[in-house]
């Protein structure tokens, strides 16, 4: 896999809660939901994010640490370098989904969910967080169609609880071909169990510590422990960052 970085321009950014920012470039990108880019700002690094939007182009940026922050001071008008789209996407099955995502794992599950409807089918997405003000994109889902369903740990929106929790009880109830999930390691670990013991397709999309993104360096490979479905050596950059099951 090759890529280059090329240059955008920041046309604008809107605040979505107290750390996150939605980034719109000034140019679209091909890319599949579930790929990612690598974004780059000479002198201060080098780091992966989701696509939240291919046309145009769009990131969801959290201030979690030195190159968000500097993402997060970028105006309109302002150069960013971009290289992508990297990794393998989703693939839609069936009739109906559950897009469930954990935190600023909504990401890549906005331009599927926009897919999945355009397809006509029926969507559920569930999404989780500490707290109410920690979710993101609620409206947006809702507002193209989607069935929304919300957990927060602190019982603050939604469900109290895991955002796990909703998804079984969901499977239980409704006819589902298939789970489509972003999100932090335990989420995902527990919802391929979930899907295993339920008996349905699943496909995660797995965070790791991506350096190259290319699978040259090894430094997001996905153990096992997480889903014993994973093959030895599976990198998140290059063989993911979506895995498919079966």
């Amino acid at each position: 896999m090759k890529a280059d970085f090329f240059t955008v321009k920041i046309k604008r950014t809107v605040k979505l809660n107290h750390r996150t920012i939605w980034v719109e470039m000034n140019q679209t990108l091909d890319a599949q939901p579930g790929q990612f880019v690598m974004a780059w700002l000479p002198g201060v690094g080098e780091r992966p994010f989701s696509i939240a939007g291919s046309a145009p182009l769009c990131l969801l940026v959290v201030d979690v640490g030195p190159f968000s922050q500097a993402i997060h001071q970028l105006k309109p008008g302002d150069t960013l370098w971009i290289k992508g789209p990297l990794g393998h996407g989703f693939s839609l099955l069936g009739d109906a989904a559950i897009l469930a995502g954990g935190g600023y794992g909504a990401a890549p599950l906005w331009p599927l969910a926009q897919l999945a409807l355009s397809q006509g089918m029926n969507v559920q997405v569930c999404l989780g967080a500490r707290s109410k003000a920690d979710l993101l994109l609620c409206d947006a889902f809702e507002e193209i169609g989607c069935e929304l369903t919300l957990a927060t740990e602190d019982g603050s929106a939604g469900e109290t609880g895991l955002v796990t929790g909703v998804v079984e009880k969901i499977l239980k109830s409704k006819k589902i071909d298939g789970l489509y999930a972003c999100g932090p390691t335990g989420m995902l670990t527990a919802l391929a169990s979930l899907a295993k013991t339920y008996n349905f397709p699943y496909q995660l999309s797995w965070e790791a510590l991506m350096r190259c993104g290319m699978g040259l360096c090894g430094s997001c490979e996905v153990p096992q422990t997480c889903d014993p479905a994973l093959p030895p050596g599976w990198l998140a950059c290059f063989d993911g960052p979506v895995f498919r099951y079966p």
